[in-house]
């Protein structure tokens, strides 16, 4: 594939608006590219989210090994229009940048591991099988990843890229922490101030649940080597109705990001526990919600995999890829539920500019990190 080409990839799924929403318009056009290789045995299938968001699993090759690419499709708003020097989905070229929203998180990593596969259907030299997954929603929780691992459609990997910015592709990050975000409501009746003891204080229920959610939450005190301690915030609160009030109800939000030493069910038993307890008190009524928790990925900076990818990271950029914790929560949080036990990394071109104004990636990485996924696919696959 010429570089030309691999620029209108790219620049055409940073065209199509997918803030939070619309993946399916990149899905079709991803789907177009693959179209006319079927005759060679590609598979094309889009697993509907919602109206106007679909994944897209795409397989090339055969084999009883398969090499899984993934990506999202999605990306975060822009922000103020004024920040930005350009329009953010008018892909524009200054100084071998390419800019506009997506272009380093992570629509430059999804493209390169398209224009990967097509270049391999081009050449007809496909080294084995190859399954491209392009999700919706990361952004926002990844709940597409959750629809295609609960589908089965990861469960036959042996091995998942995911194509995240990964500091120029000058890292790869193998093991990362998971998320659980949470929310507590407190209810109780309200009542004049002056007359306390005729309600019921759901603002202070509440503060008794945060002061000792914290406290039990500090006793899972394992430290992972690379990713450090769990962590716990209370992040949003609020309550009561007026000053002269008992107030009768309140509102807690937590963040907590796990690491491999405990799995979100030991934090569900700590917090569904200490709500049990507290309702057992005479006029307590709380309750919690999780939103879109995920999982801790594990990993091992030495596995073959991680070996394999600095191998190749070397003879294509002529430096060593570094093993790298993370720790924010990626689509790999969930697709470590699959049912395959298979290694799952990330590395991907791109810049520190994700989520902010003028985002950027270099056109000479992004060319880089088409030639990388290729030549990794064949020496994977041993050829």
């Amino acid at each position: 594939m010429d570089q030309a080409h691999a620029e209108e990839i790219l620049k055409k799924v940073i065209a199509i608006p997918t803030v939070n929403d619309n993946e399916k318009e990149v899905a079709d056009y991803l789907a177009s590219l693959f179209a006319p290789y079927e005759d060679q045995g590609v598979t094309i299938e889009e697993l509907a989210y919602s109206p106007g968001r679909s994944n897209l699993i795409v397989t090339i090759g055969e084999g009883k090994t398969t090499l899984g690419f993934s990506g999202h499709q999605d990306v975060v708003d822009p922000g103020d229009l004024a920040d930005w020097d350009t329009d953010p989905f008018v892909p524009t070229i200054k100084e071998g940048r390419l800019i506009g929203r997506g272009a380093s998180d992570m629509k430059s990593g999804l493209a390169a591991v398209v224009c990967a596969m097509l270049a391999m259907l081009e050449e007809k030299k496909v080294p084995g099988k190859i399954k491209l997954i392009a999700t919706v929603g990361e952004e926002s929780g990844e709940y597409g990843a959750a629809q295609v691992t609960d589908a089965g459609l990861a469960d036959d990997l042996s091995a998942l890229v995911i194509a995240e910015p990964t500091d120029g592709m000058r890292q790869i990050c193998y093991t990362s922490k998971g998320v659980v975000d949470y929310h507590v409501t407190s209810k109780g009746i309200a009542a004049h101030s002056s007359r306390p003891h005729e309600g019921e204080d759901a603002i202070a229920h509440l503060l008794e649940f945060a002061n000792e959610v914290q406290a039990r939450l500090a006793r899972l005190d394992k430290k992972d080597p690379v990713l450090g301690k769990l962590t716990s915030l209370i992040t949003l609160i609020k309550g009561g109705e007026q000053i002269n009030s008992v107030p009768s109800q309140a509102e807690l939000s937590g963040n907590i990001r796990t690491i491999p030493g405990y799995t979100n069910q030991v934090i569900f038993d700590v917090i569904d526990g200490l709500i049990a307890e507290l309702n057992a008190k005479p006029g307590y009524q709380l309750s919690v919600d999780y939103i879109y928790p995920e999982e801790p990925m594990p990993g091992d900076a030495h596995s073959p995999l991680v070996q394999l990818l600095q191998k190749v990271g070397l003879e294509v950029f002529g430096h060593t890829l570094t093993p790298v914790g993370g720790t924010g929560a990626s689509d790999g949080s969930e697709f470590v539920r699959a049912k395959g036990d298979y290694p799952i990394v990330m590395v991907g071109p791109g810049s520190d500019s994700q989520h902010q104004p003028n985002e950027w990636v270099s056109l000479a990485a992004y060319h880089q990190a088409i030639a990388f996924y290729q030549q990794f696919a064949n020496e994977f696959f041993g050829k």
